[in-house]
């Protein structure tokens, strides 16, 4: 339970970074939403993949080069899944991005990265 515990903090962190690079892209620089997203979740990606490594799952003496293709294996699909989910719902539900964004966040963050994180990329 505290490494469950644990990777949500690390996920509520890099969701910090995901969302202020996502809200600063759009609000400030003017970028589409869509891409906006893609890019926070990068940032938020990097974020998370050093606290899972180093303080989550206690796994940095593990091969940085194995873990790191791992992650990026599930990560790209975590993209994929967050772009087009918060896509959707922004579009045809005409729910605000950042709601979505959140939304999709939090259900893919509990039900997709926490198990293939722990029993995949940091085993």
């Amino acid at each position: 339970m505290f490494i469950f515990l644990k990777a949500q903090t690390a996920s509520i962190i890099a969701t910090i970074v995901d969302f202020l690079t996502t809200i600063l892209l759009v609000k400030f620089f003017g970028c589409w939403y869509v891409i906006a997203t893609a890019i926070g979740t990068i940032a938020g990606g990097v974020t998370h993949f050093s606290m899972a490594r180093h303080w989550v799952f206690s796994a940095a003496d593990g091969k940085i080069h194995s873990q790191a293709l791992k992650y990026f294996l599930v990560w790209v699909v975590y993209i994929l899944l967050s772009t087009a989910f918060v896509f959707v719902i922004t579009n045809y539900a005409g729910i605000n991005y950042i709601i979505s964004k959140m939304f999709v966040s939090v259900l893919l963050s509990i039900s997709y990265n926490y198990f293939l994180h722990k029993k995949f990329v940091f085993k």
